[in-house]
């Protein structure tokens, strides 16, 4: 097993650093945040992931998992050091920001005494690891020090299985004392030859990026076709089913819904493109991606207001799920960012519940009314708005929502119930790439 240090305790070294600990590993991470040492090591686990509370416990438990607030403890002794660390996009020009990158590796390199592999798990444009290569041996010339691109797939909400029973494990490295030490790590995974690509830096920076991009494609891409349903009379949900059945394609990223967010998407194709102009190589698809995504989000927020009768002023509308996607507090470019203040400066005032994600929303929403559950916050409410689509709104008492509102408007942007059942319940229903025609007429006298 190996001496492996961690750089970072977001949210991917942190599920990162525990999951390499579950596989037996002595992993010890380190973060600027003195606070946040101080909290993991008192055992409070700063993000919402399932499974990581449970993991980090283990694993401090065994042993085999610190913190520290100090460098020196991460990288003594380690066979690798991995840079976890964030590259936001910066303001200005889109371009991922990697000067935390930069002093995680300076301050590496001042602190090598010993031969050791320096693995960069932070999403970095093409380029930048044999950049840090060439600034770790210029620090540090008399030291054999390796540089490996070790890009991370992890999905908020599902990031220990991921980990865990991973699709491949990319590794980008031109040294092969890098690739023995990083296949040694990954070796308790078992995974088959298939599922370890070696490649050069570039290529691995590349292929994160290039497969966010896709997926986002994907998600612009049905919700476009969402859009056209609702005008020509066909279901979304059905289409989305006949096109994910042809294996070339596949079902997964096909949901219709307000436009996707998080840490990554976003992020990772304005950083794409701005490498692409670098380049002067223009992905006029990608491009189209990221402006589609930007219109869908104010369009729902207009989609709101038309379900009211085109005004919200003095309206009351309950928002359920404020996160970017279930099972994460990320709020991180979530739609509801974009949508709830632009329904608040059309006149609306606004009351919400989200299971995980509350206290990271009040942080970035102001003038909301939040509650302990759905019920509560739909109390004189005119609507309702799903706008995440957790388990918990899955199943809810659509009678009692009724009785405690003022209104009857049911707006499911991620299209959660079926239209019918919704309708039954004295709802006006409006749903995302499923025509009102879908919805029976018994139906719709029933919400009369």
């Amino acid at each position: 097993m190996k001496k492996i240090g961690m750089v970072g305790t977001g949210y991917v070294g942190l599920v990162t650093a525990a999951c390499l600990a579950e596989l037996g590993h002595r992993v010890v991470a380190y973060d600027t945040d003195r606070r946040k040492i101080g909290l993991l090591r008192k055992g409070e686990v700063p993000i919402f992931e399932p499974g990581l509370a449970t993991l980090v416990s283990r694993n401090v438990g065994l042993g085999r998992l610190t913190f520290a607030a100090n460098l020196d403890d991460a990288v003594a002794d380690a066979d690798a050091v991995f840079i976890a660390v964030g590259t936001p996009s910066r303001p200005t020009d889109g371009e991922a920001d990697l000067s935390f990158v930069y002093e995680a590796a300076g301050e590496i390199a001042e602190r090598l005494f010993h031969s050791c592999v320096v693995v960069c798990k932070s999403t970095v444009p093409v380029g930048t690891n044999r950049e840090i290569l060439q600034r770790l041996r210029l620090r540090r010339p008399t030291l054999a020090i390796e540089v490996a691109s070790n890009p991370e797939f992890l999905r908020e909400g599902s990031a220990i299985s991921d980990f865990m029973q991973p699709d491949r494990v990319v590794i980008g490295t031109e040294s092969e004392v890098a690739k023995q030490v990083l296949a040694g790590i990954y070796h308790p995974l078992g995974l088959t030859a298939s599922k370890m690509l070696y490649t050069g830096l570039e290529s691995a920076e590349l292929i994160k990026y290039a497969a966010n991009a896709f997926l986002a494609t994907k998600l612009s891409y049905i919700n476009e076709i969402a859009d056209l349903c609702e005008r020509v009379g066909a279901n979304v949900s059905d289409v989305a089913a006949g096109v994910g059945l042809d294996k070339r394609i596949g079902p997964n990223f096909l949901q219709a819904g307000p436009g996707f967010g998080g840490s990554c998407f976003p992020k990772d194709t304005r950083a794409l493109l701005s490498t692409a102009r670098d380049a002067g190589v223009p992905l006029q698809i990608v491009a189209a991606v990221a402006g589609v995504n930007e219109q869908r989000k104010a369009a729902m927020a207009g989609r709101i207001v038309a379900a009211l009768g085109g005004s919200v002023v003095d309206k009351v509308v309950t928002v359920l799920g404020v996160t970017f996607k279930p099972n994460t507090d990320d709020m991180r470019e979530a739609p509801s960012l974009a949508i709830i203040p632009a329904l608040q400066a059309a006149g609306a005032s606004i009351r919400a519940h989200d299971p995980e994600g509350m206290e990271a929303a009040a942080r970035h929403l102001t003038a909301i009314a939040w509650f302990d559950d759905a019920y509560h916050a739909s109390v004189g409410a005119d609507a309702i708005v799903i706008l995440t689509e957790w388990d918990d709104y899955v199943g809810l008492d659509l009678a009692r929502l009724k009785q405690l509102m003022r209104g009857r408007a049911f707006i499911d942007l991620r299209n959660v119930y079926n239209p019918d059942l919704v309708a039954a319940a004295g709802f006006e229903h409006f749903s995302v790439g499923r025509p009102a025609s879908l919805v029976s007429e018994a139906a719709q006298d029933a919400a009369a």
